[in-house]
């Protein structure tokens, strides 16, 4: 859809005119921020930002088109209102419901019988599964957060784009970019990564997925994640069970791809449901009764702001994610 900007954004009236715009009015409630929020990859990371204070959200994105940028924001009536700068501007307005969860159906979720999973539900039923269609990015910031601390992983990922990425287009905030395209991280050479903090398996595993990429992208046509989209993400050299989940948990807006052999998760799911700590296999069955729904159980946990005691005993889960 055609049309102008939202005359809040302070700028030119010519830079902010969008190459498209929609407004997403889904039936039933969307939570925009709780939504999108697991797109971004720390608090610099050169590819989102929230305005402060503001159901408003900026990201950028790689298209097949081209680069775009996009603003999501909320209104009081619950719809969103999406504008695109960029090439790539009408498959990013084309892609916003099934950015904001359409099709992530969550009725037939069972969590009666948890207190503290029903109470997560009943305060953010707007809380849905993003499906960004951006399977080779997701992938790539995945890679980089395997066998790392998360921190050094989102710095990682925000140097790169800052010196490989390009400026995003049209009126997005100062010192956003967008993510090289598949070529563009061919073309980092290996001290770059070196500096970047990234190790050599890392950089190697991102160069096997580079050269498949357009494989990956097909498996969206496979629907929302499942067994067969593991499988080909897996099929690259150095991707794992953590790091193929924490793709398609994006990408696909795959419903029962939680990340097994996380460091930190089987804690909290733990601690969520049985009141300790758990390993791996312990957080397996205790997810297994909403086997379909997983990754959604998963996301009402982390929702809820449960913690692990500090106190409790330690667990030395096995990590999965350098696989």
């Amino acid at each position: 859809m055609r049309g102008t900007a939202d005359p809040t954004t302070p700028v030119s009236a010519a830079e902010r005119t969008p190459a498209a715009r929609t407004v997403y009015a889904p039936g039933d409630p969307v939570d925009l921020l709780s939504t999108v929020r697991v797109l971004r990859r720390g608090a610099s990371d050169p590819t989102y930002r929230r305005e402060p204070d503001r159901p408003v959200v900026w990201r950028t994105c790689r298209t097949p088109s081209g680069p775009a940028t996009l603003r999501l924001a909320q209104h009081a009536d619950g719809s969103v209102h999406a504008y695109a700068w960029g090439a790539g501007a009408d498959w990013a307005v084309e892609g916003v419901p099934e950015l904001l969860g359409e099709g992530d159906d969550w009725s037939g979720l069972a969590v009666a019988r948890v207190p503290l999973l029903a109470d997560t539900l009943r305060r953010r039923p707007g809380l849905r599964l993003t499906r960004c269609r951006q399977v080779f990015e997701m992938l790539v910031a995945a890679v980089l957060e395997q066998k790392i601390a998360t921190v050094d992983a989102h710095r990682a990922w925000a140097w790169l784009l800052r010196r490989h990425g390009e400026a995003a287009p049209g009126p997005a905030p100062q010192g956003m970019r967008v993510a090289p395209d598949v070529d563009g991280w061919r073309r980092i050479p290996s001290w770059d990564w070196h500096r970047a903090g990234v190790e050599p398996k890392a950089s190697t595993a991102v160069m096997a997925a580079a050269g498949v990429a357009p494989g990956l992208e097909r498996t969206l046509a496979l629907g929302r994640g499942g067994a067969e989209v593991a499988q080909r993400l897996r099929s690259v050299p150095g991707i794992g069970i953590w790091t193929a989940a924490e793709t398609s948990q994006r990408s696909h807006g795959d419903p029962d791809a939680p990340s097994f052999g996380d460091l930190h998760l089987p804690g909290i799911v733990g601690t969520a449901l049985i009141g300790r700590k758990v390993d791996d296999d312990g957080m397996l069955e205790l997810l297994e009764p909403w086997r379909g729904s997983r990754q959604r159980v998963m996301r009402l946990i982390v929702a809820s702001g449960v913690a692990v005691p500090r106190r409790a005993q330690r667990l030395a889960p096995q990590d999965h994610r350098h696989h």
